[in-house]
């Protein structure tokens, strides 16, 4: 009888400490999920959460942001989220809201929840913002401005900040680690900006004409001239008589390049460059969006190396200094 009673006492303590493991367990194992519109943000959301997050991104990086098939699956992922990453400026505006409503979860469903995040709030100039009536003559025009701010690398230092900021609110126990690791991406960030500037220096002032009014935020920063869109009207298809106007332009003001996202059609461009001797660049616009860019730094240097690589080829960067100096 003894020893019944001590094996049952025992079985007890097994029991008693197995399930002690297993809840602990699940405590440390269970992961922030985080829920973003596009690539970018998940590649930074990954960088501050390392492996306390579980990432995904609904639009893959070669996708148009503005068109996005509104998937169920995609209400499954967001009713799991803790955290939803969005661009806002009614980029995501054809499909995510609807997604949303019908993930029925209510951390990310207000704009007052702290796992609803627009990235746009952190954002404190915005180019291309429209004055007057608005109205769809206009093409697809956004009320508070261009939305593709996040091809000026700067801005993603404040977005990363409040990326951090929410977690640490969202899971506290982890919050040096995100802050460490804040830390270490806008560090590292910053270094790269200014290897970039560095890289673009000689071609400021440079034309190029661009298929969509999206690298306004590049071309800023960048210090280029932006010389017309292939696009009429944002979201129009060229026009021949667009398409010859845009030609006239870039003959008379000497523009030797076209630069344009890879998910839009590209023959126009290519047509436009074979008539007037410039190069057709057809770039990736956000992570993902061609095989080997996997993080936000790696999208910048991609497009830095090709665009300076292309102007040094059509221009020589010497020959353009010189011609800038002189005019």
């Amino acid at each position: 009888m003894k020893n019944y009673r001590s094996l049952r006492s025992l079985a007890v303590w097994v029991t008693f400490t197995i399930t002690v493991m297993v809840i602990s367990g699940q405590s440390v194992l269970a992961k922030v999920n985080i829920v973003t519109s596009v690539a970018d943000y998940a590649a930074i959301a990954k960088e501050i959460g390392g492996d306390q997050v579980e990432v995904v991104s609904l639009a893959k990086g070669y996708q148009d942001p503005h068109f996005v098939d509104a998937k169920p699956i995609f209400i499954s992922k967001l009713n799991k989220a803790d955290l939803l990453i969005y661009n806002g400026l009614d980029l995501e505006i054809g499909w995510l809201p609807v997604l949303i409503t019908g993930a029925r979860n209510s951390d990310i469903v207000s704009p007052d929840e702290v796992g609803h995040y627009n990235a746009s709030v952190s954002i404190k100039n915005f180019l291309e913002v429209p004055t007057g009536t608005i109205d769809r003559s206009m093409g697809d025009v956004h009320p508070g401005g261009n939305p593709h701010f996040m091809l000026d690398p700067r801005n993603g230092v404040p977005v990363a900040r409040s990326i951090a900021a929410r977690l640490i609110r969202i899971d506290p126990e982890n919050a040096s680690l995100y802050e460490r690791n804040f830390k270490n991406f806008v560090s590292t960030l910053k270094l790269k900006i200014r290897d970039w500037e560095t890289e673009l220096a000689p071609f400021k002032g440079a034309k190029l004409v661009t298929f969509h009014q999206l690298w306004a935020y590049f071309i800023d920063w960048a210090g280029f001239e932006h010389a017309g869109t292939i696009e009429p009207k944002p979201g129009i298809p060229p026009t021949p008589s667009h398409t010859a106007a845009i030609i006239k332009t870039m003959e008379r003001d000497n523009v030797k390049l076209i630069i344009a996202a890879n998910y839009y059609p590209q023959k126009t461009a290519s047509v436009i460059a074979q008539k007037t001797g410039a190069k057709f660049l057809s770039l990736p616009v956000s992570v993902e969006g061609r095989d080997g860019i996997n993080t936000y730094i790696e999208l910048f240097d991609t497009l830095v190396e090709e665009i300076t690589s292309a102007l040094k080829h059509t221009t020589g960067s010497n020959d353009f200094t010189q011609s800038l100096n002189e005019g």
